[in-house]
């Protein structure tokens, strides 16, 4: 199978570098909303036959124009949120932002023992995103889109494909709704095929003055 992880939309969130990770979150920004809307051109020829969200307004709102202009229903699937900010949440003092970063780097790192402080531990994150993406591969389909999170897609996906360190989302970014895609299966082993970090949109739609801190490298 083909799977295209794409991170959502800009929101305010983002914008003002805040950690925020609880469902159901918020909405977009008016950027948020043309990265989304541009999504159908970009992605039109490449025969997503299913399309996935997580539990997030966020996920939701960016996959509603391609589900419409794809005739798809988008599948809520809640292992694919963000990771949880735990006692971080809603924060984004250079304390609290670097404490939610060195966790997950160190998930990355192999560490999967340590917890988020109030928040699921870096194996239990691995098993719910897991999970997800085997109720993706039950459906049969060639070729998937899921509209995920910055730092989730990020950190799962380069774990999961054999041809990457598992570290190597920690140097790389991933704007709102740029796409990571992957081939493959569990069972074959996955396979990094595209990291797409900028928007699909086009430069225009990239937001350099936001804060964003689970797009930016760890």
């Amino acid at each position: 199978m083909r799977l295209l992880l794409i991170r959502h939309g800009q929101t305010p969130a983002n914008v003002d570098g805040v950690l925020d990770a609880v469902v159901p979150g918020p909405g977009l920004t008016e950027l948020g909303q043309q990265q989304a809307d541009a999504l159908p051109a970009a992605l039109a020829d490449r025969g997503i036959e299913r399309l996935f969200t997580s539990t997030m307004v966020r996920t939701q709102l960016t996959a509603a124009p391609l589900a419409a202009s794809l005739g798809l229903d988008p599948v809520v699937l809640p292992g694919l949120r963000e990771i949880e900010a735990g006692d971080t949440q809603g924060k984004r003092d250079q304390v609290s932002v670097q404490t939610y970063i060195s966790t997950v780097h160190g998930w990355s790192l192999g560490d999967r023992t340590t917890r988020m402080p109030g928040a699921e531990s870096g194996t239990e994150f691995f098993a719910r995103y897991d999970d997800a993406v085997r109720q993706i591969l039950e459906t049969g389909v060639d070729v998937a889109a899921a509209v995920s999170h910055g730092a989730a897609i990020r950190t799962w996906a380069s774990a999961a494909a054999d041809n990457t360190p598992d570290h190597f989302g920690t140097k790389r970014h991933l704007e709102n709704t740029g796409i990571v895609e992957l081939e493959g299966s569990f069972d074959d082993g996955w396979r990094l095929v595209d990291w797409e970090g900028e928007p699909v949109g086009g430069e225009e739609l990239i937001d350099r003055t936001a804060q964003d801190p689970t797009g930016e490298r760890f």
